[in-house]
């Protein structure tokens, strides 16, 4: 069993004094934060170990927060690498009022049913390869369509532009 009440000593005791340290490194007092934090959190994992081995556990974590803020910035670096290479990504377009409609719509139905009509329509499953991803029977999947499509339909209709755009 672990030794909370120590580990619950030992955090307290050290990581106000770590954050500061990774924050003056990085400059980043959220980033010096998550490292310190997730640094702790595999000293956690590891408590036993390392009180078992007599390791200095604040150097131990010290050593795994600065590790992660280090591969931060070489993965920020080569970010950075990648964007003077590439140029920035180009602007999306706004969605149109179309799918705007149609994502507000599929809110409206039970994860279930909404999954179902998105894997059909916008991914082009089929039946099969859909029951199999959900792991569900092929009766299923096609009950979660029909009852999506009749729940869709009121909502997504526009008589006044095109009245037979509707699907039987």
């Amino acid at each position: 069993m672990q030794d909370e009440d120590g580990f619950d000593a030992f955090y307290a005791a050290s990581a106000p004094r770590l954050v500061r340290h990774v924050y003056l490194a990085t400059g980043d007092l959220g980033r010096a934060q998550d490292c310190v934090q997730e640094a702790y959190v595999r000293a956690w994992r590891r408590w036993d170990d390392l009180r078992a081995e007599d390791v200095d556990a604040v150097a131990w974590v010290r050593t795994v927060a600065w590790r992660l803020a280090v591969n931060d910035w070489r993965r920020g670096l080569a970010q950075l690498k990648a964007l003077v290479r590439h140029g920035p990504v180009p602007d999306v377009p706004a969605p149109s009022p179309d799918v705007v409609a149609v994502r507000a719509a599929l809110e409206t139905l039970p994860r279930d049913q909404r999954a179902a009509l998105v894997l059909h329509y916008f991914s082009g499953l089929r039946v099969r390869e859909i029951a199999d991803l959900l792991g569900v029977a092929e009766g299923t999947v096609k009950a979660r369509l029909s009852r999506g499509r009749t729940a869709l339909a009121p909502l997504l209709r526009n008589d006044e532009e095109d009245p037979s755009w509707t699907r039987s």
